[in-house]
């Protein structure tokens, strides 16, 4: 039996195990189940560890092994919950930068990512899964073991003055926050705008941080030029539920404020209602959409919550710790809007789903775009201005031209 084949018996097998002890069936709706293991660092009933939002360091679903921490009588869990979990950060020379993206209900083509994992620890992120490939945990691991692409303001250089780039728009930080606290150090995302602002390169750039308004100065130059569009993500204005479901990324008020200096600075701006959590924060749309146009934003967009591979299983600890009796709930509507499971991978309802709850979801959007503003006109990104700067020309020392050690007339003609 080959490797995949062996995978996917592995994953059809667990798949029916969960649902066996959950006692449910594809179609049918029943109470939340969290998996008995929960991996390592897990604390006592997958309670979170300080400053972090997912519960556990479960293994990904292609590991065989899977660990669970177990409390030996002396606290030993509790004093782990209580110790904050430190960041570490691998530095990765990448081999190339700029991904191609053919899903159809992708709003863009091209995208930079200069940083695996993201710090902000969003327990909803669906690109968790992608540590699972790495072999670590998207789980505890995905925000707190790191990787940033050093070489990725050289590599995007590279690939726009390749003679087969065609110009057209790239979005920085799409997969992993390219503003998270670690770019304070490494400064990738500052470098990347710097490529752009010298290529002439249109580009979008997606954040929940407030470090974006350090780079005011390459965007405004950008803006003048038509040739940057910025997205700020609010997922919702009640502070206390983001520090549960966002534990390191900046508080709403501080996204508004940065919304506005964007503003400010003629830099177009869209607001990002992204997920909606049903029964969570859908309530919210409408205000998060009044208070973003009112700082300044010209479009918005929207996602439903997706739950793909393993942030499933995180997602439901999470809910299980905070919001114990809303939990069942919550999840019989993400089965809802997934035909009976709780994610649909299937383009054209990944993003927003299906059925009459998404499709009320859906026209409430439309309907408060359309009375603030929101939805009149997509700012299409510049492409005209695209330059590959010309290398300096370097004259070359002719051998026993001067004598040895001399350098005078050195690059005359």
């Amino acid at each position: 039996m080959s490797g995949k084949q062996d995978r996917q018996n592995h994953d059809s097998a667990s798949h029916l195990a969960e649902m066996a002890a959950a006692d449910l069936t594809p179609q049918a709706s029943a109470p939340v189940f969290v998996p008995a293991t929960r991996g390592a660092l897990a604390s006592e009933r997958a309670r979170a560890l300080r400053g972090r939002g997912a519960r556990s360091a479960r293994a990904g679903r292609f590991e065989r092994l899977q660990r669970e921490a177990a409390d030996d009588g002396w606290g030993a869990l509790q004093r782990l919950a209580a110790e904050p979990l430190k960041t570490s950060v691998r530095e990765e020379t990448a081999r190339t930068i700029i991904a191609r993206n053919e899903s159809p209900d992708i709003c863009f083509e091209r995208s930079v990512n200069p940083y695996r994992g993201c710090e902000h620890g969003c327990i909803y992120c669906y690109a968790r899964p992608g540590h699972a490939n790495l072999g670590l945990s998207p789980g505890l691991d995905f925000e707190s073991r790191l990787s940033a692409k050093v070489n990725a303001a050289r590599l995007f250089a590279r690939e726009l003055a390749h003679p087969a780039w065609r110009p057209a728009p790239v979005v920085i930080g799409p997969y992993t926050d390219a503003y998270q606290p670690i770019e304070r150090r490494y400064r990738l995302t500052r470098r990347l705008l710097e490529v752009a602002d010298e290529f002439g390169q249109p580009v979008g750039l997606v954040t929940k941080s407030t470090l974006i308004l350090r780079d005011l100065d390459i965007l405004a130059r950008l803006a003048r030029r038509n040739l940057v569009k910025v997205a700020i993500s609010i997922t919702t204005l009640d502070a206390s539920l983001a520090r549960l479901m966002e534990p390191r990324a900046a508080t709403p008020p501080k996204r508004l404020q940065t919304i506005g200096r964007l503003a400010d600075a003629a830099i177009p701006v869209a607001v990002l209602v992204s997920p909606v959590i049903p029964a969570v924060t859908d309530h919210e749309i409408e205000t998060i959409l009044s208070r973003a146009a009112g700082a300044g934003a010209r479009e918005a967009g929207y996602a439903m919550l997706r739950l793909p591979g393993e942030v499933s299983g995180l997602f439901r600890e999470w809910l299980v710790d905070t919001m114990p009796q809303r939990a069942s709930h919550v999840l019989s509507l993400v089965r809802a809007m997934s035909g009976g499971r709780e994610y649909d991978w299937r383009f054209g309802r990944r993003m927003t789903g299906a059925g009459p709850y998404a499709w009320a979801i859906g026209r409430r959007f439309e309907l408060a775009c359309r009375r603030l503003g929101l939805s009149r006109r997509r700012l299409r990104l510049a492409t005209r201005h695209f330059a590959p700067p010309r290398p300096t020309p370097v004259q070359p020392f002719l051998p026993g031209l001067f004598p040895s050690g001399g350098t005078e007339g050195q690059g005359r003609g």
